[in-house]
């Protein structure tokens, strides 16, 4: 299973695997359960993990960099019931750079379940390469050559016959 490939569904808890997408929703399986359903694009929407970001202090960091921390933390995990209170004080201990103002109680928990789902599934968290800023420059270096390579269109002529003109009609 791949960082890559996971996904949070709105109004569904937990973590979910992309396994095929249509236009009109996404096939996805729960990392929890196991199961496999459809989810419309109509009643939920996706967020992969890999585009999540957390306010800090500083700028804003990739929810990677957080599990990173939390997995190299001597810190207890809390339970994911616990209050907001003692997930704050865990998330001052692990990540003392976060914006604690704009991140929201109930955002901390989501990363704490998150985190306890991926380690229990064994899921190895890093970014893919497709993600770095390198290779998005060099994909739009490219575009933009291709774009000045290209020839200019042309516009086809028809060759219609001309239309019929009405002549007005006599009055009887």
């Amino acid at each position: 299973m791949e960082y890559n490939k996971l996904v949070s569904v709105t109004g569904l808890s937990g973590l979910y695997e992309l396994i095929s997408s249509k236009a009109d929703g996404g096939i996805v399986r729960s990392l929890e359960d196991k199961s496999t359903k459809f989810v419309s694009n109509r009643l939920h929407s996706f967020s992969h993990l890999e585009s999540i970001e957390i306010f800090t202090v500083k700028d804003n960091i990739n929810l990677v960099e957080i599990f990173a921390a939390m997995k190299n933390s001597k810190e207890p995990l809390p339970d994911g019931k616990a209050d907001a209170k003692a997930i704050r004080a865990y998330f001052e201990e692990v990540y003392p750079d976060m914006d604690f103002d704009r991140v929201y109680g109930s955002d901390m928990k989501k990363m704490v379940k998150w985190f306890d789902i991926l380690s229990k599934n064994s899921v190895e968290i890093k970014l893919s390469e497709a993600n770095t800023d390198d290779s998005t420059e060099v994909v739009a270096e490219k575009k933009t050559t291709a774009n000045k390579t290209a020839a200019p269109k042309t516009t086809a002529v028809k060759n219609a016959p001309p239309k019929k003109i009405n002549s007005p009609r006599k009055m009887a």
